[in-house]
């Protein structure tokens, strides 16, 4: 694909939409790849546009601007994105398969984002995807993302089959990203409660938030924000349901300290700024209530682009609040997620 020069107007501010996924084109058959089933396949049935299938059953379809970075730059110019942030779907996190597979699949996902980001630097980050199912190879695969690959993060799921992100079995990879300084970008998958709610597209409106909530208490009363102060992370969706259910978990630490505060963690008011979230929470009294509870400096532009649930229009929400002042837009906008990922403004003027 050609290089796109980034948006043509000087004075346009920049913007960063963290929350964005994308795939390749193709890939190979996976399930005749490794032997069984369960992997994404796609079908091209017509022109610009594909039907994911799994096991030869219908999930999602999906538009050209899912795998096509041309597409993605003339959608980001019209909606005034200036840098998208890539990360896989997450259907394709693959934690279930045999761990060799999911790595195996993890370097062709990370490999085919790092060709986009290399041909469209001032316009795509990468964040990696790595096989959570064993640490020690998604420690290694997360090294390459860093050292081979130039992410400055990776997106990560909210549990890994029976473990949620308090388990022991994760620890050495939290440690490992925080030496390295990763950010992980975490995101709903698998959702809890999914085989009792299959109707009315349940899993998506009430399983994804409360993933999310399981997996920020998870982190907070399983201790890892107190053991590894400088590990950044950034939780999809506004942090789901956590915000809006904070004075419930509080009530329930004061309550039952016993159940809660088990590895000595503190109030989970007072964790409040030690995370990021995105701004996906898709209406105004939503996006004034998380600014009053999260603050704006932890807040980062995101909208789940190219999916129906995700903001049609990056930042628009953002922009409509005439009350926030020029740097609070910005913050919201650019420089969190700048923050968040480590990375300077210059190097996308």
């Amino acid at each position: 694909m050609p290089k796109t020069p980034p948006p043509s107007s000087p004075a346009s501010p920049l913007t960063i939409d963290l929350h964005t996924h994308i795939l390749p084109e193709t890939w190979p058959d996976l399930a005749s790849r490794y032997g069984y089933d369960g992997f994404v396949s796609l079908d091209h049935h017509k022109p610009c546009c594909a039907r994911m299938m799994i096991g030869g059953k219908f999930f999602r379809e999906i538009e050209d601007n899912c795998w096509s970075g041309l597409k993605r730059i003339e959608e980001c110019d019209r909606d005034g994105v200036s840098v998208q942030a890539l990360s896989t779907v997450p259907v394709m996190f693959h934690y279930w398969a045999k761990a060799a597979d999911a790595l195996d699949s993890s370097k062709f996902l990370n490999d085919h984002i790092a060709q986009l980001v290399a041909e469209n630097p001032k316009r795509f980050v990468g964040l990696g995807t790595v096989p959570l199912q064993d640490p020690d190879l998604a420690i290694g695969e997360m090294e390459r993302c860093v050292n081979a690959l130039g992410f400055p993060g990776l997106q990560i799921g909210t549990h890994v089959g029976d473990w949620n992100l308090d388990a022991p079995e994760l620890f050495p990879f939290f440690e490992r990203a925080a030496s390295l300084g990763v950010s992980l970008f975490i995101h709903p998958w698998d959702m809890v409660g999914k085989e009792a709610m299959p109707d009315y597209f349940l899993p998506w409106l009430v399983g994804m938030p409360a993933e999310t909530s399981r997996a920020i208490c998870s982190m907070i009363f399983g201790a890892i924000f107190d053991r590894l102060p400088t590990l950044k992370v950034c939780f999809a969706h506004g942090g789901g349901a956590f915000p809006g259910t904070l004075a419930r978990i509080e009530k329930g630490y004061h309550a039952r300290p016993d159940l809660c505060a088990v590895h000595g963690s503190k109030n989970p008011c007072s964790y409040i700024g030690r995370f990021y979230v995105d701004s996906l929470v898709h209406d105004e009294p939503s996006l004034r209530f998380l600014l009053a509870q999260m603050g704006h400096r932890k807040i980062a532009l995101g909208s789940d682009y190219p999916f129906p649930l995700g903001e049609a229009t990056p930042g628009a929400l953002i922009a409509s609040l005439a009350d926030l002042s020029p740097a609070e837009k910005d913050r919201l906008l650019a420089g969190t997620a700048l923050e968040f990922l480590g990375l300077e403004r210059g190097q996308f003027e």
